[in-house]
């Protein structure tokens, strides 16, 4: 059967629940709001609840248990080697570390005596590196977007700000007007699990967000989104087709909003940024992903060290 790599929208978890087969159905509602009681993130809950969906549907279709009381590790097992082969690896991955969680509250609420996940691994995930946007490559995209209509300013603005802060894309739309505070150079960012913190911008991201910002309180009554598209709210989508459009006019490889975010961190580390402090900017808890976000130009950063140092040259 086929697997969506997009997971349940927002506005869509109760249905989602509402088309569990009836043996998980009342057990999935009570996680789900066990879930809300614990804080989770609305995309946590949707991403729980969509994996549930996908063990259950995948289940019924292949004549198996859907009681978790009678799910096996086979079962469990047979479920994830079908995924491999109808999703991405991070996909399936995913749905692993979701259904653990799942089986981990059933054992919790005494629901069911053991985990039939006790003994599985999750898939191994291949991490791969992603590219950093070279420098001629980011002044070329600010140059196209260097115009005075709302929507070069609007563009030129986002340039900018994903590459002084490295925010994630969902950080990005979700600004609100009242986050951005151009008198203290500032942007308060809405993180993962509603996470908030203080992000300082440089001056040129102030007067790109200001000449924006005039433009745009020129048509629009100040809202809550301070993006704003041609038709609605900008969001991830949109996002996505402005930094294709703007590659293509900037005569560039195509570039993805996943790629500022690394590359802000080559950029912090190779100017002599500090780790915990970048941590701090990322909004990152996990010194782990120092590691991974520093991957990117990490040779390349070596080898500036190593001129730099001179230490051959020294003796």
């Amino acid at each position: 059967m086929y697997y969506s790599h997009t997971m349940v929208d927002a506005d869509t978890t109760h249905n989602t629940v509402a088309r569990l087969d009836r043996t998980v159905r009342p057990l999935a509602e009570s996680w789900v709001r066990s879930l809300r009681a614990d804080g989770k993130s609305a995309r946590t809950i949707q991403n729980y609840v969509g994996s549930l969906l996908k063990l259950t549907d995948w289940s019924i279709a292949n004549n198996r248990p859907t009681s978790p009381g009678e799910q096996s590790p086979d079962d469990l097992r047979g479920f994830v080697i079908d995924a491999l082969e109808h999703a991405a690896r991070g996909s399936v991955v995913l749905y692993f570390r979701c259904l653990q969680q799942w089986f981990k509250w059933l054992v919790d609420e005494e629901e069911i005596d053991v985990t039939p996940m006790a003994k599985l691994t999750a898939p191994k995930l291949t991490e791969t590196t992603v590219p950093i946007i070279p420098e001629e490559d980011l002044a070329k995209l600010l140059a196209v977007t260097s115009g005075n209509d709302i929507w070069q300013r609007r563009d030129h603005a986002i340039i900018r700000t994903f590459v002084d802060t490295g925010m994630r894309l969902g950080e990005l739309v979700g600004m609100q007007y009242q986050d951005v505070e151009l008198d203290r150079n500032t942007i308060l960012i809405h993180g993962k699990g509603d996470r908030k913190r203080l992000v300082p911008i440089g001056t040129k991201t102030v007067r790109a967000l200001d000449r924006y910002r005039r433009k745009r309180d020129e048509l629009y009554d100040p809202s809550d989104s301070w993006w704003t598209g041609k038709r609605a709210t900008l969001g991830k989508n949109g996002v996505g087709h402005i930094l294709r459009a703007r590659a293509e006019e900037a005569g560039i490889a195509h570039v993805h909003a996943h790629q500022f975010r690394h590359t802000a961190a080559h950029r912090w580390l190779a100017a002599g940024g500090t780790e915990g402090d970048l941590m701090k900017i990322a909004g990152w808890k996990n010194p782990a992903m120092l590691q991974r976000y520093g991957r990117s130009a990490a040779e390349e950063r070596a080898r500036e060290a190593h001129k730099r140092l001179a230490l051959g040259d020294s003796l």
